[in-house]
């Protein structure tokens, strides 16, 4: 069955090694039943030829702005009507600074400040080109306009070095298409997120918190929203833009926390508690800032509420889903608190220096009744996508 018969996809393809994955990518979407026009940068013929993706699509490929045979009709114009999806892979460091500062010198940039049609990147290029802080900020720029990112991967790289930088292989960039276009395996679900950290205020100025940057929480949303679900999201302060289609709440305190997500609470077929929840508060906040007047402070903390097990143990609870961030003996921990909570999956990785917390990739174990899987060390948006993709199939099940 063709599921994304008469769909129209335009292809935008840049100048990186990674193009020639394009061909195999144009060949599923034709398969699938998609239109598709490849757009191309001049400099990407320099590593795949046009007849090859003409061959494939039954179209001939543009890679001009300026083309006679088309603007006497403003083509570029029609063509960004036409799309239904632009998805540019590889997308080039090069290409994400211009399509960020809205740059319009060549065709694919044009189309894409002229296309109202959805936008989707699959980052290629050199692991330190896709760590600089400038490729980041553009990147984060593009996503806060609701570009979806694929990708990147990480592994060996055609330069000689590893690390994160591959384009995704064609086959998930399909799956991505597929689910944008026809709606993915939680069409309809409600789903609610927790993600972040939390405060607990000691005075004005002072709190006890947690190194969570909310990250892989954020990644996760915007997976399911990919999925098709309708995403909440409960998060703690964190200085992160809402992934596109989300619900976004913000709180501060674990108390508040718990309010916001009981107050989303009905009709959610899926909880996922992925927020690194203060265990503790003080026992009192106090009105005026806490002088320096002694050499020792001591405090009294009580227990904060567990969300997850409030929500685990609820009437009519949705599925749950919990995390456990461990700096030893992460499965016998992890194990234990999925059954203490009742949860039907855990997802637990090990924190600690450079791994876990404030950082852009992360493994984790998933744990399940009867199962388990170990997710390696990867982007943290390429692991939220194969999270949820777990998540689907236990929920499915």
């Amino acid at each position: 069955m063709q599921a994304l018969y008469g769909r129209r996809v335009l292809l935008g393809i840049t100048a990186g090694i990674a193009a020639y994955k394009a061909a195999e990518l144009a060949r599923l979407l034709v398969k699938g039943g998609a239109e598709v026009q490849v757009v191309m940068t001049r400099s990407a013929v320099e590593f795949i030829g046009p007849m090859t993706l003409q061959a494939i699509t039954g179209r001939p490929v543009r890679d001009a702005l300026f083309d006679a045979q088309h603007e006497a009709a403003m083509g570029h114009i029609e063509l960004a009507r036409w799309a239904e999806l632009t998805l540019v892979a590889p997308a080039t460091a090069d290409f994400l600074a211009r399509a960020a500062t809205g740059v319009a010198d060549d065709l694919l940039t044009t189309l894409c400040l002229a296309s109202e049609s959805p936008l989707m990147l699959a980052p290629a290029m050199n692991q330190a080109m896709w760590r600089h802080p400038a490729t980041q900020a553009n990147v984060a720029l593009l996503q806060s306009r609701g570009a979806l990112l694929l990708g990147p991967a990480e592994g060996d790289q055609a330069c000689g070095e590893v690390g994160p930088g591959r384009m995704l292989e064609p086959q998930m960039i399909f799956t991505a298409v597929h689910e944008r276009l026809v709606g993915g395996r939680l069409r309809g679900q409600r789903v609610l997120l927790t993600a972040g950290p939390t405060r607990e205020a000691l005075d004005p100025v002072r709190f006890l918190g947690n190194r969570s940057s909310g990250k892989m929480g954020f990644a996760i949303a915007e997976a399911l929203v990919a999925q098709g679900a309708e995403v909440t999201l409960v998060a703690g302060p964190v200085a992160l833009q809402t992934p596109a289609g989300v619900i976004r709440v913000d709180v501060e305190s674990a108390q508040e926390m718990r309010d916001a997500v009981f107050t989303s609470l009905p009709g959610t077929a899926i909880f996922v508690a992925c927020a690194a929840v203060a265990d503790f508060r003080p026992a009192e906040s106090v009105e005026h800032k806490i002088k320096k007047t002694r050499e020792t402070l001591t405090l009294e903390l009580v227990r904060n509420p567990d969300i997850l097990s409030d929500v685990s143990f609820s009437p009519g609870r949705p599925f749950c889903v919990g995390f456990a961030a461990e700096t030893n003996d992460v499965e016998a921990y992890a194990e234990s608190k999925r059954r203490a909570k009742g949860l039907d999956m855990i997802a637990a990785n090990r924190v600690g220096v450079s791994q876990g917390f404030e950082t852009d990739d992360n493994a984790l174990l998933v744990l399940w009744e009867g199962g388990r899987k170990a997710l390696p060390m990867q982007s943290k948006s390429l692991l939220a996508r194969q999270l949820v993709e777990l998540i689907v199939d236990r929920f499915d099940a």
